[in-house]
């Protein structure tokens, strides 16, 4: 009996070593989020474990900042005014040139709904597999959640593709009232085309049939409800934004009028006339706007100035 408690005394202590070995590689605990620290938050993984991490620094972009593109603005507003007051909402796919607000619009509606229970979770797109738990994390809560993916695509065999496609419409399982999905691409099926895809294309009597490999692309983007496409600004709305941007930085409008040009040829620099194009210029111009300001010296008072002021001292006594 006495060497049976030995060897249970051996074994014990052994399987203590291992577990201390052991526990370090292991992911921690996740720590429950802090709803009340943020708005917004970023999903994060660490040692194979994710978690919430609450963004306390938001852009200050509001609605109105974004410019010449009304009606892409009107329908997200409206769907997410629906989403936020607990009417039926669709998920959002915005699709389009590139630098035209649709990330910026995304911020602005965070901006715009917080107040009224809106919350944001940004989500890599190397974090895809992770939706099911992110999901299931904000099931049930009060707060109505938009998962936000930025800049979306995917090459063909994308595990994470598949998980996309599950939270959106693809399991048995509902998804929960209080969680859509926003996401941004340059791509509006999200995965490359290539001319092999429309080589499987069938023709049945006067109908064109698409091949497989196009139907398994459309599939995904057809899971969002609403499609929101941008296109390139032409001359007259890249100067409006930029019009605006300077506004907002206070300058003048002579000094607006005088940056046109220089505006104009910063666009062509870069091969591209954006809002994002445009919030650049704008900053880099009045920043040296505000420094050549500040490089001027003080104005010195002329004679007749300086014999005013010692006049009115001498009358004060």
């Amino acid at each position: 009996m006495l060497d049976t408690f030995r060897q249970i005394e051996r074994f014990l202590s052994r399987a203590e070593q291992i577990i201390d070995r052991l526990e370090p590689l292991l992911p921690p605990a996740s720590a429950a989020p802090d709803w009340q620290a943020a708005s917004a938050f970023r999903w994060r993984t660490r040692r194979g474990a994710g978690y919430l991490q609450p963004l306390v620094r938001l852009a200050e972009i509001r609605l109105s900042d974004l410019q010449d593109i009304d009606e892409q603005k009107a329908r997200i507003d409206a769907n997410t005014r629906h989403f936020v007051a607990g009417r039926p909402a669709n998920n959002v796919l915005l699709t389009g040139a590139r630098g035209s607000g649709k990330s910026s619009l995304i911020k602005a509606l965070l901006n715009a709904y917080a107040g009224q229970g809106l919350r944001l979770i940004e989500v890599d797109k190397d974090d895809l597999i992770d939706l099911p738990d992110i999901v299931e994390l904000v099931d049930g809560r009060p707060e109505r959640f938009i998962v936000f993916c930025d800049d979306l695509s995917f090459e063909p065999g994308d595990a994470r593709y598949k998980a996309l496609k599950v939270v959106l419409d693809g399991s048995l399982a509902a998804p929960p009232d209080n969680v859509l999905i926003y996401a941004t691409s340059n791509r509006r099926h999200l995965m490359p085309d290539f001319f092999a895809d429309n080589l499987e294309s069938q023709r049945v009597g006067e109908e064109i049939h698409p091949g497989e490999a196009i139907e398994e692309k459309i599939s995904l983007s057809e899971r969002f409800g609403l499609w929101i496409s941008f296109y390139p600004f032409d001359q007259d709305a890249y100067l409006r934004i930029v019009a605006h941007w300077l506004r907002s930085f206070g300058c003048s409008g002579e000094k607006i009028v005088a940056a046109e040009r220089d505006a104009l040829n910063w666009a062509l620099e870069r091969g591209s006339r954006s809002g994002r194009v445009a919030w650049q210029f704008a900053k880099d111009w009045a920043g040296r706007q505000q420094g050549e300001a500040d490089k001027k010296p003080p104005r010195r008072a002329t004679p007749d100035q300086t014999a005013s002021v010692r006049k009115r001292a001498s009358t004060r006594r």
